[in-house]
């Protein structure tokens, strides 16, 4: 039976388009499950301040009444009018293995961008930076983060029969917790001190952080720190709102770490959490009924033997002064004490210089590979 292509329009439809990726990597040992709830909200205007300025569909591939695909046409206009060009991103792309159901879909996304006048496709993006981005190249024997997506090792034969070539990659590493601070970071971290009168605060309570109006203070630093990345887009107001309300409160305070100048200006901040990888596998991306037992337990009690990185920003005109030394100063001894043996830092550009240059003092491994790619239409 013919391959075809239908839009997603109901709940029942959303539901179907999110749970095709769980009955597709059913048994996966390397697959961490995308949590439902989260996808619905992210799917759903109303619910995702990104959609007030995204034009997007999402699309499911059918063979006769069986779901054999799905993914989400995207359209972000402020990227496009911040970076000065047309493209249509494709995100969220699962597919089996068969080139017809591929090009169904890829074909589904250039329809869309054509049909809004966009010259080009690029992907898998999200409609933000703050969504999982980037196709796994290398690295599929390596457990998959709750930050990023995981794909079978055809998906990018079949990007590039289709005439898709690489736009950017972003490379991880797994990084070994050292038994003590580094000799030469801790005379870093001493000498940027005082010589740029910069100082780590940890907060103690939520409370403070509300006081101190800390979650704006970061998002802000975050949409300066990244401004220069590809494809990134300054998080709106709403967007910031939502992040602070939805996530920080989740968070483990002994894990978040800033630097400030003397004046109490937020230069630097560092967010990590121990890894929920083996926690979402179990409650098999689903909250409810009882999947929040094994995230609550990851969360709270029983630390796994890995933390991810979930994000490093620092203030760009400090960001050479070596200032994100200090944010390492303060999470390896929490890493120490918490008893964690590695890190994932997460998808970083891999011409991100900057970035790269913070792993030399550790024991590290580049582990994985991702990649967005690109077409003109």
């Amino acid at each position: 039976m013919a391959i075809t292509v239908k839009k997603v329009t109901t709940k029942k439809e959303l539901k179907q388009f999110i749970r095709f990726n769980y009955e597709l990597y059913k048994g996966n040992a390397y697959k961490v499950p995308e949590l439902y709830e989260d996808m619905v909200d992210t799917l759903t205007p109303g619910k995702n301040p990104a959609l007030e300025f995204c034009d997007s569909e999402c699309y499911m591939a059918m063979d006769g009444d069986k779901i054999v695909g799905r993914v989400v046409a995207i359209i972000n206009n402020r990227a496009n009018e911040r970076w000065n060009e047309k493209v249509v991103r494709f995100g969220w792309i699962d597919f089996i293995d068969d080139p017809e159901v591929s090009s169904a879909l890829i074909h589904a996304v250039e329809e869309f961008g054509k049909a809004h006048g966009m010259t080009a496709v690029q992907g898998p993006l999200g409609f933000t930076d703050m969504d999982p981005e980037g196709m796994l190249i290398e690295g599929y024997d390596q457990l998959g983060t709750m930050a990023t997506l995981y794909n079978y090792p055809y998906y990018p034969q079949h990007m590039e029969k289709m005439g898709y070539e690489k736009a950017h990659d972003w490379v991880e590493f797994k990084i070994a917790v050292p038994d003590k601070i580094p000799d030469k970071m801790l005379r870093v971290g001493e000498i940027v001190q005082k010589k740029f009168g910069l100082k780590i605060v940890k907060v103690h309570s939520k409370k403070e952080i509300a006081e101190k109006n800390y979650g704006q203070r970061i998002f802000e630093l975050i949409n300066e720190g990244y401004k220069n990345l590809f494809g990134f887009v300054a998080l709106t107001q709403a967007q910031i709102d939502k992040y602070v309300d939805t996530y920080l409160g989740l968070l483990n305070l002994d894990m978040i770490s800033l630097v400030e100048t003397e004046e109490g200006e937020l230069v630097g901040v560092g967010i990590t959490m121990g890894s929920l990888s083996v926690a979402l596998q179990k409650a098999k991306g689903k909250l409810f009924p009882f999947g929040w037992w094994h995230l609550v337990k990851a969360l709270k009690w029983k630390e796994p033997e890995g933390m991810d990185l979930l994000l490093v920003a620092v203030k760009p005109e400090y960001l050479n002064k070596g200032a994100n030394s200090l944010l390492f100063l303060d999470m390896i001894p929490v890493a120490m004490r918490k008893g964690y043996k590695w890190a994932e830092s997460n998808p970083e550009l891999e011409d991100n210089e900057a970035v790269q240059k913070q792993w030399a003092y550790f024991d590290t491994k580049q582990h994985k590979r991702r990649r967005c790619f690109k077409k003109d239409i």
